[in-house]
């Protein structure tokens, strides 16, 4: 009996030490005190700003570490330099919301920056990495499904100011991690400098809308079914009608765009590897690509159900990466969703399986796999035959407006619907689309107006009324 009683304790002992997450800060900004620690502070320590048992070790050549262990779940956390007051911030010093971690079990790893800190001027903070063909298209897009504004990034590839061609598009999640160091939580996609080495190695160029997260609604976006162990999930579906319906008219509407499905991608990794599956297998009239990587098939079961409740409807090209260091069910998640996807009638030639041995669950490997997913999504696309289905070019004038605007090629729009939202989501004007819409009633101020034809979204626009 002893002796057993020895085994399972050194057996829960050896479980313990498995069960462990390692997070390490691989930059800091120049300015950060030399003599100063650098703590962790979550939910998981109730929060605390300067609990000694979560210091991280100085490694000596720029780095800091620590090994702890959570119970599974959602760990939202920041760093601080012992206080409220020294908490992280961007690279200006401003606030930057909680970090957020799925930690499943065993051993886990991440890696992460830290752009600035609150009580400092910035000054020495990084510097922001984004090419100059980033921009930001909207600093707050109204997301009617979920009555809420996002800011959204735009890549254009390097030559859409110097010729007239149309381009593919892929719609991407976590946008703060995709062009730059400086607004990235745990390091960036560069997928800004990818395409344009790839560009410049002869890449016909593809346009890229990057979404932000919701910060805390991240789960409750990028799951459109509810998981009652982590209390998250179920405003996906909202999330992926926001794309199709809203989103996606005002891109093509705005931008020399492919708008088929088969010039259409999605992609994203974790959570949002999970909502662009979705997207993929329930809207293959919309997408044709999906990027699905480091997929958390564990947080929804559901994900498995859909692919056989809806099949393959159409030809799509999806790109499955996962890595053996990520730890926990993933890899074996995404080798059953393959066989399952085989086994609902997609076939081989439609599906790509990249298993890595290195890779794990983390912005430097997703960075590293970017450029032969996104070729092998684009490979059989051809650019030359493209065929534009979308909707004659729409545009709203005079902007701003004293309360009246014209619509320029409203004619060609059939059974066209005006819907008119103020920005805190309330239904202000409807009418049949005209050459005139009318809304000199509305009082001063921004407001959201939507075209829709045959039941879809085919333009949206902000209109400013003085």
């Amino acid at each position: 009996m002893k002796k057993i009683g020895l085994f399972f304790f050194a057996l829960l002992s050896t479980l313990s030490l498995c069960a462990q997450v390692t997070f390490t800060i691989t930059s800091v900004p120049s300015n950060t005190p030399q003599d100063d620690d650098i703590y962790l502070a979550g939910n998981f320590n109730g929060w605390d700003a300067q609990d000694v048992s979560y210091i991280l070790t100085n490694n000596g050549n720029g780095t800091y570490s620590i090994t702890f262990s959570p119970e599974p779940g959602e760990l939202l956390f920041k760093f601080t330099r012992g206080g409220w007051e020294t908490v992280e911030g961007n690279e200006n010093g401003g606030f930057v919301p909680d970090r957020q971690y799925i930690y499943n079990s065993g051993a886990m790893s991440e890696n992460f920056t830290i752009a600035g800190w609150e009580d400092l001027d910035g000054s020495g903070g990084g510097n922001g990495t984004a090419a100059d063909n980033v921009y930001i298209l909207d600093e707050d897009f109204y997301m009617p499904q979920l009555n809420r504004n996002r800011r959204i990034w735009i890549y254009l590839p390097p030559d859409y100011n110097s010729t007239t061609k149309n381009y593919p598009v892929l719609y991407m999640h976590d946008a703060q991690n995709l062009f730059d160091v400086a607004t990235s939580f745990s390091g960036e996609w560069e997928v800004d400098e990818t395409l344009n080495e790839l560009h410049a190695n002869g890449d016909y160029g593809c346009i890229v809308i990057g979404i932000e997260n919701g910060g805390a609604a991240r789960l409750d976006e990028y799951s459109p079914w509810f998981n009652t162990q982590y209390q998250a999930g179920g405003e996906g579906d909202e999330y992926i009608e926001f794309i199709v319906n809203e989103l996606k008219p005002y891109v093509d509407a705005n931008y020399r765009t492919f708008s088929g499905r088969d010039y259409t991608g999605i992609m994203g990794s974790s959570m949002g590897g999970l909502i662009s599956h979705y997207a993929g297998i329930g809207y293959q009239d919309v997408f044709g690509k999906v990027g699905a990587f480091s997929c958390s098939f564990w947080f929804a079961n559901e994900s498995y159900t859909q692919v056989g409740d809806v099949g393959d409807q159409s030809d799509m090209r999806i790109y499955y990466l996962v890595g053996e260091g990520e730890g926990g069910s993933m890899v074996d998640d995404t080798e059953g969703m393959y066989g399952l996807m085989l086994a609902n009638g997609f076939s081989e030639n439609e599906l790509f399986k990249d298993i890595d041995a290195d890779g794990q669950h983390s912005e430097w490997y997703w960075r590293r796999e970017f450029a032969g997913a996104y070729q092998w999504l684009f490979a059989n696309t051809d650019m030359t035959a493209a065929k534009n289905t979308e909707l004659p070019k729409i545009r709203l004038f005079p902007n701003p407006t004293s309360g009246q605007i014209f619509v320029e090629n409203f004619d060609k729009i059939r059974e066209g619907k005006v819907q008119v939202y103020a920005l805190d989501g309330k239904l202000v004007h409807t009418q049949n689309l005209a050459e005139r819409i009318d809304i000199n009633t509305l009082h001063r101020g921004v407001y959201l107006v939507k075209i829709s034809s045959g039941g879809r979204t085919v333009f949206v626009d902000k209109v400013a009324v003085e």
